[in-house]
Formats: C-alpha cells, sequence, structure tokens
C-alpha cells in the first residue's frame, strides 16, 4: 500500500486528487479523512495563506525601495 498526503477542499462533496498523483491512482483507493481544525492565532492564518495565496486583480507588489521607504 502507498500512501500520499495532500491538502484539498472538498466541493459539492467531491474531493479532488491533486493532477501530480492521478497517474499513481489508478486501482481501488482507501480514503480516511482528517479534518483540520481551525486556529485563531496569527502565525496559522499566516501559514494558510503561504500554503494558498489569495488571488488579487490588479495587484502589484511593493518594490524594494518602497518596502524600506521611511518618508
Amino acid at each position: 500500500m502507498q500512501a500520499i498526503e495532500f491538502r484539498t477542499k472538498i466541493k459539492n462533496g467531491i474531493i479532488e486528487i491533486p493532477k501530480k498523483y492521478r497517474r499513481k491512482m489508478k486501482a481501488t483507493v482507501k480514503v480516511i479523512l482528517l479534518e483540520e481544525e481551525l486556529a485563531d492565532t496569527a502565525s496559522d492564518m499566516i501559514e494558510n495563506l503561504l500554503e494558498s495565496p489569495l488571488k488579487l486583480k490588479n495587484f502589484t507588489p511593493f518594490k524594494r525601495e518602497e518596502i524600506y521607504d521611511r518618508s
């Protein structure tokens, strides 16, 4: 038995297997669901944003000079 771990969201009762694992999973599989508990800490919020960044239209990141500008 081979184990693969990934994070995903359930949409309308469907769990989508990431493309990189689809070819490996051709036979019957055993599914175990572990629901993640929501944490209230800021570090967990940052971790979640790093794992699933927000997609915003017309977003332009700060330039290095703008980040360190003290005026």
